[in-house]
Order: C-alpha cells, then structure tokens, then sequence
C-alpha cells in the first residue's frame, strides 16, 4: 500500500509539472522567439520481490526546449539577408522617383534650354527669345542644384540611421553578453534554462536585422558573435562596440569603426547584412555614382556651352561671355580634394578639370610617401600613373592616365609638398550638380554669331559660290578675336586652273582643299583656312567660278542676324560629349540627354532587381520562419489536448493514491 501510495503521488507531481509546462506554452504563445517545452518523464528504480522487480513509479528527468540550432541559423542569416535587401530598396526607390520624374528629373530642364535655343537661333536678334535661353539656363543649373541636394538628404538621413542602428546593435550586445553570463551560471547544475536560452536566441535574431553575425557556441552554453571578417562582437559575458562617425576621407560620409578596448579599427567595407550593410551597400554602389554621374553631365554642360560660347561674336560684336560660372574657380577646385583626418600637413591641393568628356565617375585616393606619389580609382582598384611621381620642385601639377594611357580628364596644383604618408581623397565630379550656376544675366552677350563670314565678288563672271566658313579649330576659348581680325580680310583669287592665289600667282597661305588636290567645278569642294594662332575655318567652293574670281573671307563685325554659333549650341544637345575614351575618340562618348538617360536607366534597372531581391528574400525568410515555427512553435490545439490528456493522468494517479487509501483502511479496520 506505501508502494502504492507512492507511485500515485509519483505520479501526481509528474502530471502537475506537465500541466504546469503546457499552461507556460500556452501564455507564451505570442512572445517573440519562445520555444515549445515538453515534460520528459522516466520510470523510478524498480524495487526487487521475489517475484521479479515491481515497479515504484514515475519521476521527472528535464524540461525538454523544442529546438534546432539548424533551423534557427537558417531564420538568422535570412533575416539579415532580408533586411539588407529592404533597406537598400527603400533608399534606391527614392532616388529612381527623383531622377525619372517628370517633374522631379534633370531631362525636362534640359530640353526646355535646348528648345529655348532652337528659339533664339530662329531669331538670333531677338532679346525676348535671348531673355528666354538664360531663363532657361537658369532653370536648369537649379534643377541640377535641387536634384543634388536631395541626393546628399538622402546621405544625411543614411548618416543618422547608420548612428542609430549601431546603437541598437550596441545595446542588443550588452543584452546577449548578459544573458551569456546568466545562462553559463544556470546552466552549472547540469540543465539548460529555456528560457534564459529564448530570449538570447531572439537578441540575437533581432541583432541580425541590424548587421550580419556569425554565431559560435561554447562549452559551457554561452556563444560568442564576430561581425565583419571575425571582429569579436561578443565574447561570452564581453562585449566590444560599433561606433558611427565622420569618415577619414571624407566627413559627409560617415563609416563605422569597431572598438575593442582601446583600439580602433574601420570596418566599413567588411559589414554585410541587416540594415547597416544594406545602407552600405546603397550608399557604395548607387548614391555615390549617381552623385558622380550627375556632377559629371553638370560639368559637361557647362564646358560645352560655355566653350561654344566662346566662339562666337554677341550682339555688339564682342566675343561671348560664359553662360554658366567657371568650375575651375580656385574655391571650388580645393573642394574637390578632402584631406584625410590623419594628415600631419596643411596643404590643400586644388583639383582642376581640364577635360569634362573624359572624365570617369570614380572617386580616387592619392598617397605620398615622403618622396613619391602614388594613386588609385576607388570604382575598380586600378592603379594610376601619377607625373610627375616626384615633383623635383613646388608648385607642381600632377596629372593622372590609367594603364592604358587614358586621361583621367583632371590634373591636381600643389603649392607645396605634403608630409610623408599623407592623403587625400579626390572628387572630380562629386560637387559638380551642386556648384553649378547661370551667371550671365545679359541676353546680348549671347555668342550667337560666327566670327567669320565669307562672300562672293558681285564682279565675279563665273556662278561659284562660297558656304559661310565654320570655325572648326580655336586657338582658346575664348578666341582671340583680336588676333582673327588681323588674319582678315582673306581674299581667294580663282586662276581657272583649280587653285585659288592672292595675289595672282601666289596661292593662298594657309588654305587647303580638304582631301588635297585641284579645284573641281561643279561639284562641293571643301577647304580649310588656318587663320594662325590655332584658328581654323572650313568652307565650301562650288558651282564654277570663271578665271579671276574673288571670294573674300570677313571678320564678322556685324553679324547681328547670324545664327551659326547659335545652331552650333543647339547642336550640343546631340554631340557626344560625355564619357569618351580618349584613346578611341568623340564616338565612344554619349550626349548630354543620353548620359542623363543611361543614369535613369541604370538606378531603375537597381530598383527593379531590389524590388525582386526583395521578395525572393521575403519569401526566403517567411519559409525560414515557418520552417522553425513547425518544430518550435506552441501549437494551441495540440496544448489543449495536452491539458485534457495530462489533466485526465492527474486524475488518475489521484484514483491510485485513493485505491491505496481504501486498501489501508480496510487493513487497519480487520483488525479492530
């Protein structure tokens, strides 16, 4: 009857810990992380009788925590994966809706200004359609000022996120060290406090939605977390931190430096995953080009112009005046080289474009080692030639080509040497949206006249006739109109033998026909006239002009009607002027329109693979999260049938304990 009596309390206070486990599942079903926990039981050392070995009932061996580390590492690495993915699409799509809008985008404001220019060049004397063209150049250098502006919001608000994420990162890593510490001294009596383990497991997954981790157990039940390429984020009950500020190079980007103890060490390039890799990844592979592309197209619209400009004669037959203000001002150029935060020196180098078509997207890094210089093009790690690579004396210019002898389209002024082991972090195009303005506010200063005209002799006998001359070469620009004019007036004899002599007998000093050889009556025949000092008009001769004909080549005072120089600007439009290989040529380049196009083109190719990314990492997750949710999570149906089922065992083992009673009563009651 003891016996009895204890097996039927064994098995009361077997079934009232599986009550007690089951109501703990149920009121958990909704806390985050929270692992289905069973009761195991084991029958009790069995007691020997002659008759064999009679059994003493039941007892509780462990609170079992439904768990695997398997499909848990899986719902980690996809969290991290997913948030990575979010928030670089969240970013990207803001910037394709600002650069593709209609309203919003570059390419609105420049067919305004190239349409105002189609205006203006139909009536080249007319101030209104002159008024228009800088309204329009105005409108423009705003439209890139604001699309640029926007831009860097977007890396401010990237620079706060990243200080808050690394603030949560921070905390959830002082969490899971507190709970490495709580659990190794729970877990010394040789059983694992689920609940301890829970709660560290979801620190940890919601730490992946910040950064990638890479999570290693130890012996005693504790993990530690290394982040990047191994830095130690938690090691047991310790914890290392990441700290977000100004970078080295440049201070409007902000990077990330893991401190250990009393050292320091960049890590920006190494974070992958959550949120803080996926602002990363965005802000490296799109914000930062698309700030260099626009910049770029920025720079090329106004060297173009502003050099086409330069050309031409104005209303008052002066040489044109540059629309739009001069990227090569000292203020700006110095703004283009950010010194690094560790240079010993003051020197302040000036960056200045010398060639807006072949400039690259590419941020560069340049080095000096006390005695040399040395550089690279961040975009693809390339190397490149630096020469002078030892300036014997300053103020020293430096230019830059890559391996394959190409331009890099800038050159750096030093007003004196750096100290050893000094950088410098160069922008060529960075600021290029940001700086640029409309500066000319008088619409007869438009260059909309050539400087050369040319006519026939009204004496002449024969039908030639000559084209108006197109400047081909400028010597500089501006030209030196002074310098044209003394080369004028240029008079063409033709000695009806298919050359042209001035005076007869003499031919013409610097013409010639364009390919070599004799004048052709009849048909179009083109010629070139160096006019010295690197200027050069091109012409044609056609018709057949009769032995003693003139043709006289003017400067053109005034040209008040003339549009060549204005359909030259309107020309621009469609030149291939941006991202040419100097090694190759003009043809490899693309228009101003098209540039701006392949930028659209290519943040909206991002955006639409982060879209996709999206929702495959989404579904990646979802799967991962389910797949761990089939094992681990309460399951209310199967609880509740769990507390009929452990309930109905209670009642069971109550009825022992009761037969028992009945039994010692009626013993004790045979012998009264």
């Amino acid at each position: 009857m003891a016996d009895l009596l204890s097996i039927g309390l064994s098995g009361l206070s077997v079934n009232k810990t599986s009550l007690a486990v089951t109501g703990h599942n149920i009121t958990n079903v909704n806390t985050p992380g929270f692992s289905r926990q069973d009761a195991v039981q084991a029958t009790r050392n069995p007691q020997f009788s002659g008759a064999g070995y009679i059994g003493s009932g039941t007892t509780l061996v462990d609170i079992r925590r439904t768990y695997s580390e398997f499909l848990s590492t899986q719902v980690r690495s996809s969290t991290a994966l997913s948030s990575d993915v979010e928030a670089y699409r969240s970013q990207i799509e803001q910037l394709d809706s600002l650069l593709a809008g209609t309203t919003t985008g570059i390419t609105p404001s420049l067919q305004k200004f190239f349409s105002s220019l189609q205006t203006a060049a139909e009536d080249p004397a007319n101030i209104p359609a002159r008024q228009l063209v800088l309204s329009e150049a105005e409108g423009l250098a705003r439209r890139f000022n604001t699309v640029s502006d926007r831009i860097n919001e977007q890396n401010e608000f990237i620079n706060k996120q990243m200080v808050a994420v690394s603030d949560q990162v921070n905390r959830l890593a002082t969490s899971i060290a507190s709970y490495n510490d709580a659990i190794a001294k729970a877990a010394a009596n040789g059983q694992q406090p689920n609940d301890l383990l829970d709660a560290r497991e979801e620190a940890i997954r919601q730490l992946s939605t910040y950064v990638g981790v890479t999570v290693v157990a130890q012996d005693d039940n504790s993990v530690n977390l290394f982040v990047g390429s191994g830095q130690p984020l938690v090691v047991g009950s310790t914890t290392s931190r990441l700290e977000v500020g100004p970078g080295q190079g440049d201070p409007t980007r902000f990077e990330v430096n893991f401190v250990s103890g009393g050292s320091s060490q960049g890590i920006t390039s190494l974070l992958t995953g959550g949120e803080l890799g996926g602002l990363i990844r965005y802000r490296a592979e799109t914000l930062d080009p698309t700030l260099n592309s626009l910049g770029r197209l920025a720079l090329a619209v106004s060297d173009q112009v502003n050099t086409q400009l330069g050309q031409g004669l104005d209303l008052k037959g002066q040489v044109g005046t540059a629309l739009f203000g001069d990227y090569n001002d000292t203020a700006l150029a110095q703004l283009r080289v950010r010194a690094f935060s560790s240079n010993t020196s003051n020197v302040q180098p000036a960056l200045n474009i010398t060639d807006t078509s072949v400039l690259t997207t590419s941020d560069y890094r340049l080095e000096y080692d006390g005695s040399n210089y040395s550089a690279r093009r961040l975009s693809d790690g390339a190397a490149m030639t630096v020469s002078p690579s030892s300036p014997g004396s300053y103020p020293a210019t430096l230019t830059f080509t890559d391996a394959a002898g190409r331009d890099q389209g800038f050159e750096l002024a030093l007003d004196s040497a750096p100290a050893a082991d000094d950088k410098f972090l160069l922008q060529p195009t960075r600021r290029g949206a940001t700086t640029i303005s409309a500066q000319l506010d008088q619409p007869d200063q438009l260059a909309f006249a050539a400087p050369v005209r040319s006519e026939a002799d009204l004496q002449n006998r024969g039908n030639g006739s000559i084209s108006q001359p197109d400047l081909i070469a400028a010597g500089s620009s501006p030209i030196d109109s002074a310098a044209i004019a003394a080369a004028l007036p240029a008079g063409l004899i033709y000695n009806g033998s298919g050359t042209f002599e001035n005076p007869p007998g003499t031919p013409v000093t610097g013409l010639t026909r364009v390919p070599a050889g004799a004048f052709v009556a009849g048909q179009s025949n083109t010629y070139e006239l160096d006019l010295g000092g690197g200027n050069v008009v091109s012409f044609a001769i056609s018709g057949r002009p009769e032995s003693g004909d003139t043709f006289t080549l003017n400067f053109n005072t005034n040209g008040v009607s003339d549009n060549r120089n204005a359909l030259k600007l309107v020309d621009l439009q469609n030149k291939q002027s941006v991202g040419v290989d100097p090694s190759v040529g003009i043809s490899t380049g693309v228009s101003f329109t098209d540039g701006y196009g392949d930028l659209v083109e290519r943040v909206g190719t991002l955006t639409a693979q982060a879209r996709q990314d999206s929702d495959a990492t989404g579904a990646i997750l979802k799967q991962a999260t389910d797949n761990r949710d089939s094992l681990s999570a309460v399951n209310l149906d199967e609880e509740a049938a769990n507390l009929i089922k452990f309930e109905q065992y209670y009642n069971a083992s109550a009825q022992v304990i009761q037969v028992a009673r009945s039994l010692f009563d009626t013993l004790i009651n045979t012998f009264r």
